[in-house]
């Protein structure tokens, strides 16, 4: 499963990276990293970047791919980190799972005073109607981009957030796309037969829509949505 999510899910645009955090951060933790598909884009000289997320297997392919980052288990309530020792944290397709008290409040004790905290969201971009359709298909929920997007409410330590959002698109190729549909996590909730009839019909969708019929590469679009959080 990790090495799928690897391969299959999108990467970030770096116009939205350089917004979440400063460029004079030295120090930077990733939370929730995965396999690093965020993290990478953080890496710069003269910056040092702690990758952390609770499962092994994300670990394992994130050393993989990044065997110089410094990769820590650990979760947004119990952080490996000392007391304010960071300029930035951030959090990619991530903070949703956070408890809404603990998590702040560690994330405040990490960050030094006047650190910033970073949140970011890819999201299907649906008013191009063959992701709609894709969508559909996919029994995907949730994680579609509409014209009002919720913005989280992070709790003290923290001020009041800035909001910006960056369109950009990821190119995949067929395989991909049922890769990517492989990599969602109620997928594997799902039974075998289940599981074929939702691949079947994103393969549909691909092969019939007048907008992705008859080519070998899908541009795929998205809308990066992004928050940033002062800690007071």
């Amino acid at each position: 499963m990790a090495a799928v999510y690897e391969e299959s899910r999108p990467g970030y645009p770096q116009q939205a990276v350089d917004w979440l955090v400063p460029s004079d951060a030295v120090r930077v933790a990733d939370i929730g990293a995965g396999t690093g598909k965020f993290t990478r884009l953080l890496e710069r000289p003269g910056r040092e970047v702690i990758a952390v997320d609770p499962s092994p297997h994300m670990l394992d392919e994130l050393r993989r791919a990044l065997p110089m980052t410094d990769a820590r288990p650990g979760s947004a309530e119990h952080l490996p980190l000392e007391e304010a020792s960071i300029d930035a944290v951030t959090f990619a397709q991530s903070w949703h799972w956070v408890d809404a008290s603990a998590g702040p409040a560690e994330v405040g004790r990490v960050l030094r005073p006047g650190g910033m905290l970073g949140l970011i969201w890819n999201l299907r971009d649906e008013r191009v109607d063959w992701m709609r359709q894709l969508g559909v298909a996919m029994h995907a929920d949730g994680d579609q981009y509409t014209d009002e997007v919720g913005t989280p409410q992070v709790g003290a330590p923290f001020g009041e957030p800035e909001a910006a959002q960056f369109p950009w698109a990821s190119t995949l190729t067929r395989d991909g796309v049922l890769d990517l549909v492989r990599s969602r996590s109620y997928f594997a909730l799902m039974t075998e037969a289940e599981q074929d009839a939702t691949l079947a019909a994103v393969s549909t969708v691909l092969a019939t829509h007048p907008q992705t019929a008859g080519r070998e590469t899908f541009e795929f679009p998205y809308v990066t949505v992004c928050f940033r959080y002062r800690r007071l």
